[in-house]
């Protein structure tokens, strides 16, 4: 975002610094030249509106290019862009052809009521009664993938198999979708199964406004029964910014009337819905906090109400690894019992473990159900999944740093000689500085610093950049924008891949400051809040 005004201070600046008829010494006069070229090269790129425009897209590469097979030369920066997203487009309706996204789900139901719900003395003679029986008593398999077709047509094929208590059956579907318009598109599907025979569907998605949408979903399910049409709508609408209103109407095998609220903010998720029907009617009322740490856990509680009876929730979330989410709930209901469920999302992948642990309101299958999951979890956590990560993510720096060792060896060559260039305007620097008690860095240090106890094992990986630093200081200030500080004059990444800061100490009128500044975070010293109390 520099102006041209901005480049040509920066450019003049760094040409008085490393211009070559400035240093006399063979060696210094060499790496000057070198860096000098850097520079004008730059500059060049950075002074002409269109290479810039290339650049910023493109970054090195576009401007490689032999008779600029990117865009033509008489365009503006504003047409380069167009451009560049029009290839963009193209690229990613060629990804589009290639890629399946293939989802799915395998539930596994749990019966482990024996666990609570035992008659031990009515089978205390029969042998192995002193272990109670846990027995999986259901389990549901689905899988769906997507063949993109054109760039508005896509077909989606899924199945799914379920079993309960020795009994089961499966389905296919395949649905055929078209985007119509930007507003809206269309679905045609057809089914079979062993349970219920043929099914033929259509679906409809439109945009009434740019704030209200409708979706109607009418089918044909035929069974040995007859034909049993069904018929879903679905009217949404935001009510600001954060909330949408539904309202929902089903016609068929289950009628029904649901209208709910949901407001979706960046720490919390709150529903509130009501529905009329057949056999079910209800009132629930659920919310969500979404915590902003590293893990994005998730606290969550609701409350159901209706014929069926009463059931609460509630439960937590936490990312577990970069693709993989960990969830637990407990779920206790009048005339339900008490359940555990924990699901695991592994991609596009759902694992989902109901546990029935009783049919009655006990505490201590509560209790279980509660602190259980958390030690287990904690166990885990403490014992496989960080010290798995942890060694992932070592993995992970030492493949990158393989692959640029001969750029960061090249980066750092260029800085240490940039630092010896350095040395003379530092020195005046510092002498006008010391003149008018000005801007003086003491120390400065960059890369990454270990202070917290739980890391004292890993290893400090720091430069020192109080030269280069002192460079930059102007009239008795230091300026820096956000941007990574490794491409600072006299910089570079001493840690490729990790955590980065910045730590300074500059004395100011004659009293010395302080400040640890992240590696993306914009700098402005000298500042009254980086003051050290000579008192401290």
């Amino acid at each position: 975002q520099a102006s041209q005004e901005e480049l040509k201070a920066a450019y003049r600046r760094l040409c008085m610094l490393y211009h070559p008829d400035k240093h006399r010494d063979p060696e210094l006069k060499t790496q000057a030249e070198r860096l000098f070229n850097l520079v004008h090269q730059a500059y060049e790129v950075l002074s002409d509106p269109q290479t810039r425009a290339i650049y910023d897209i493109y970054g090195r590469r576009g401007l490689e290019m032999e008779g600029w097979e990117v865009v033509e030369r008489k365009r503006t920066a504003a047409e380069i862009r167009e451009e560049f997203e029009r290839l963009q487009r193209e690229r990613e309706e060629r990804r589009l052809q290639q890629r399946t996204n293939p989802k799915g789900t395998i539930s596994v139901g749990i019966d482990a009521t024996d666990l609570f719900d035992r008659y031990d003395e009515e089978y205390e003679d029969v042998p192995g009664s002193s272990f109670p029986q846990i027995e999986i008593n259901k389990m549901h398999i689905s899988q769906s993938i997507e063949a993109p077709l054109t760039s508005t047509d896509t077909a989606i094929l899924s199945g799914n198999l379920s079993t309960q208590n020795g009994n089961g059956g499966g389905s296919i579907n395949l649905a055929l979708r078209r985007v119509t318009s930007a507003k809206g598109w269309g679905e045609l599907e057809f089914g079979a199964g062993d349970l219920h025979g043929p099914l033929f569907g259509l679906k409809i998605f439109r945009n009434l406004t740019p704030r209200c949408f409708i979706t109607t979903n009418c089918a044909l399910q035929f069974s040995s029964r007859g034909v049993r049409p069904g018929l879903t709508t679905v009217l949404a609408r935001n009510l600001d910014k954060n909330t949408m209103g539904y309202l929902q109407w089903r016609w068929g095998i289950q009628s029904a009337m649901n209208t709910s609220i949901v407001r979706d903010t960046k720490t919390s998720h709150f529903t509130v819905a009501m529905q009329l029907g057949i056999p079910h009617s209800f009132m629930m009322v659920s919310y969500q906090h979404k915590f902003q740490d590293e893990d994005q856990t998730r606290v969550k509680g609701s409350l159901k109400v209706g014929f069926f009876g009463t059931i609460v929730e509630y439960g937590a979330e936490r990312k577990i690894s970069r693709h993989s989410v960990l969830g637990a709930t407990v779920s206790v209901g009048v005339p339900q019992g008490v359940s555990l469920k924990i699901k695991l999302n592994r991609a596009s992948q759902t694992y989902f473990f109901p546990i029935h642990l009783t049919d009655q309101l006990l505490p201590s299958a509560v209790f279980y159900a509660t602190v259980g999951p958390l030690v287990i979890y904690f166990a885990m956590h403490r014992l496989v999944i960080k010290p798995y990560l942890r060694a992932q993510k070592e993995r992970e720096l030492e493949k990158q740093r393989e692959s640029t060792a001969s750029d960061i060896l090249q980066k750092k060559q260029e800085a240490e000689a940039a630092v010896r260039l350095m040395q003379e305007s530092v020195r005046r620097i510092i002498e006008a500085e010391e003149a008018r008690m000005g801007l003086i860095v003491v120390n400065a240090w960059y890369g990454k610093f270990v202070n917290d106890n739980s890391r004292k094992n890993e290893k400090v990986k720091v430069i020192d950049v109080t030269v280069p630093l002192q460079c930059l200081v102007k009239d008795s200030k230091l300026i820096l924008t956000e941007a990574s500080k490794a491409g600072l004059p006299g910089f570079y990444d001493p840690c490729v891949g990790e955590e980065k800061s910045l730590k300074v100490l500059y004395q100011f009128r004659g009293v010395l400051h302080q400040v640890m500044s992240a590696d993306n975070e914009a700098l402005r010293i000298p500042k009254q809040s980086h003051r050290i109390d000579a008192d401290g």
